[in-house]
Order: C-alpha cells, then structure tokens, then sequence
C-alpha cells in the first residue's frame, strides 16, 4: 500500500501581503528561484518578463516566453519548471477584499476572457488561448507595475488610491490587449466572454440562449457547458444573478417602489423576483431595504 502524497502547501494572505490589510502586493522574481508546488488562498496576475520556462498545473504545461500574461486564481495548485533565466512579476490581489468599481468594464470580452474564461480553459487549450504582449505593449504594462510598486514601498498618504487606480489601468490596459488577440484558440475564448459581456450590458432585456450562443459561435449545448466552465454556473443563473444584484443596489440607492425595481432589473414577475432575491440574499427585497437602512 502506497503512502499518501504530501499536502500541496497553500501560501496564506496574511503572510504575502501587508499587515494594513491592503488588498494587492507585488512580487519581482528576477529570476524566478526554485519553488515547489503550491496553491494559495489569493489570486495573482503574471507577467512574464524575461527567459524561459515552464509553468505546470495539474496536468496542463504551459511553455513561457516574455510577454505572456496570464491570471492564477484562487486555490489552482501550479509550479514553475525547466526555469532558464524565467523572469516575472507577481500581482497578487484578494479578490474577496478588492471591491472595484468596474464601471463599464465588464463590456470589455478581454476582461472576461483574461480574468474568467482563460483559466477556466487551460485544459482545452493547453494554455494556447493566452495573452502575449508585444515588447511596446509588455513595456507600458512593466511601467504600471514599477510604478504600483513604487506607491506600495512608499506607502505615503493616499497610496491606497493610487495603488488602486494604477490596477484598474493594468486590468483594463490587458483587457484591451486580450480583445485585440489575433491567435484562433484566443479568439474562441474571447467570443465566449463577448457572450458574458452581451449578458452583463443586457441583464435587465429579455435574453435568448441562441442568441448568447450565436454571440459564441457554438451550439447551444456546447456555449452552456463552456459558460458552466468558465462561470460555476449556467447562463441564466448568472442572469438571475446579475439582477438581483442590481436589485440589492438600487434598494439601497433610491426609494423607487420594489414593484417598480423587479420589472427595472428584468423579473417580469413580482413574487418570482422576491423568492430568487431570497434565495441568494437571504432575506426579502423589503427586509433587504430595511437592513441597509439600519432599520433592522
């Protein structure tokens, strides 16, 4: 009888990040040394910046070359391997601690491609479907990290701010790179994020599967499993998802009636809106106002 595999290590927040609690770090890896393999409870976006290697998770390798970028998230276990002179930079980011306001974002397919359905698509792709910066390109996404970096060693007043509007430049500079993407397995994952974006600018219209599908360009069953893949769930439950979310938001931003908010956010029905608000808030769209109001 075999004895059991070692635990994979989990790199904790607490150690990587600052004691300020701050929400995002970087780490220079120049070169990149020798580190077992490893998950980790945040998330981070790579940069590859000079050399060669290897990148391995689970069964899929990835080989690795300046310019590629690509997002690690969550407790994904991976290893860098075959290391010749590999050189990156580590953004971490807790994603549960990072509330952005992602404004108009989401209608970008390369945000969602490089952030959501990228790697949930490693294994179909093996890692093909990937960004990779030009050398101009790689220089101005450098330049936004030395100069995050710069606020993060300082710490000065105010650094939080600038901390975080130079992250949002880095995540929308690399979105708009990923939607410029001309490589075919690139291109398939950013027609599934063009459907995600289609949903998130759309949530409160009446929203056909075929379409989001024809957006795709996939059968409907094949653009329900790659969604399920990508999102944890199915399109209309992201839908369903998405209103109510707004729901929560205008009941805590404005008096307008929750009659008038179920038809705004898309529910055509009042009791139907009240119970999936129930379901994923748990509590009523009414004790939700009254809760955020801090009436009880």
């Amino acid at each position: 009888m075999s004895a059991a595999a070692p635990p994979i290590p989990v790199l904790r927040t607490k150690d990587w990040f600052h004691a300020d609690g701050f929400p995002v770090a970087l780490q220079y890896r120049e070169p990149q040394g020798e580190f077992g393999y490893h998950a980790h409870e945040f998330s981070e976006l790579v940069l590859i910046t000079g050399g060669t290697g290897l990148h391995v998770t689970g069964t899929v390798q990835m080989p690795l070359a300046a310019g590629d970028v690509f997002v690690i998230s969550g407790r994904r276990p991976h290893v860098y391997q075959q290391m010749r002179k590999l050189k990156l930079i580590n953004v971490l980011f807790d994603p549960r601690r990072l509330a952005l306001p992602l404004g108009d974002l989401t209608a970008l397919p390369g945000y969602h491609a490089l952030f959501t359905v990228e790697p949930a698509w490693r294994r179909r792709h093996e890692f093909r479907s990937r960004l990779h910066l030009s050398a101009r390109d790689l220089g101005h996404a450098v330049g936004l990290c030395d100069r995050m970096n710069d606020e993060l060693k300082a710490r000065a007043a105010g650094f939080g701010f600038v901390t975080t509007a130079l992250y949002m430049q880095l995540v929308g500079f690399l979105s708009r790179c990923y939607g410029a993407t001309t490589s075919p397995d690139g291109k398939a994952v950013l027609r599934v994020a063009q459907a995600i974006s289609h949903l998130e600018a759309n949530y409160a219209q009446s929203v056909k599967l075929d379409d989001l599908a024809e957006i795709a360009g996939l059968t409907v069953r094949s653009f329900t499993r790659a969604f399920g893949a990508a999102m944890g769930c199915s399109p209309i439950q992201h839908l369903i998802q998405l209103r109510v979310n707004r729901a929560a938001a205008l009941l805590r931003q404005t008096d307008v009636s929750v009659t008038d908010i179920a038809f705004r956010v898309g529910f055509q029905d009042g009791n139907y809106f009240t119970r999936q608000f129930h379901k994923l808030i748990g509590m009523t769209p009414r004790q939700y106002r009254r809760a955020a109001a801090g009436r009880g």
